[in-house]
């Protein structure tokens, strides 16, 4: 968990790439009345190639420009992004839970020798992993948001309270399933990409 001059060069870089999409609209897609984003797949680089700690930190960027975009550009759920147990904390655990997934399907990998098996056993769990952190994002922000303002978002949206899980859970899928895959496939492309450098 220690912090060493790579994690801190790694942090910088993955933040760097945090701020810059938060400052540009490739972080945050709109898809009425939320947005879909893409920040949390270099928290859950950071987390896959240098731990936990790595990724927490990184999370924590993105949570921070949650709570700037909610401020800069507003939609009709953006007074949700103001609380830090919404725009933060479920950022924060993205890169903690990525992590100990990654390790978890590595360690269920059947045992083999060979660099065939290393390669295969780190796509899948890097894919496994990059799911779990991009669900972690959505259920953890939507699920606060439900629990903390669901009758204000029902009122925001223009339904009764009653509704409100529904449209929560609505949203969860519309912008939950196209995270998900861009996720997967940027996280295996750069992972890959960084171990084949590290080898050489």
């Amino acid at each position: 968990m220690r912090i060493d001059t790579r994690k801190l060069a790694i942090i910088g870089v993955l933040s760097a790439i945090s701020i810059v999409l938060g400052l540009t609209p490739l972080g945050f897609i709109p898809i009425p009345p939320a947005s879909a984003t893409t920040m949390h797949i270099p928290v859950i680089i950071g987390a896959i190639l240098e731990g936990p700690l790595v990724g927490a930190l990184v999370g924590l960027i993105f949570g921070i420009f949650s709570m700037l975009q909610a401020v800069m550009r507003p939609n009709v759920l953006s007074f949700a992004f103001l609380n830090p147990l919404i725009a933060v904390l479920p950022r924060v655990l993205i890169g903690v839970v990525s992590y100990y997934v990654y390790r978890a399907v590595l360690m269920l990998w059947p045992k083999s020798d060979g660099d065939k098996r290393l390669t295969a056993a780190n796509t899948v769990a890097t894919g496994i992993a990059a799911a779990a952190g991009t669900i972690t994002n959505t259920i953890g922000v939507l699920g606060m948001m439900y629990f903390i303002y669901a009758a204000r978002v029902a009122k925001a949206m223009g339904i009764s309270e009653t509704a409100a899980g529904g449209a929560i859970a609505a949203i969860g899928l519309t912008n939950g399933i196209p995270e998900i895959i861009i996720a997967v496939i940027i996280t295996i492309a750069v992972v890959s990409a960084v171990r084949r450098i590290r080898k050489r």
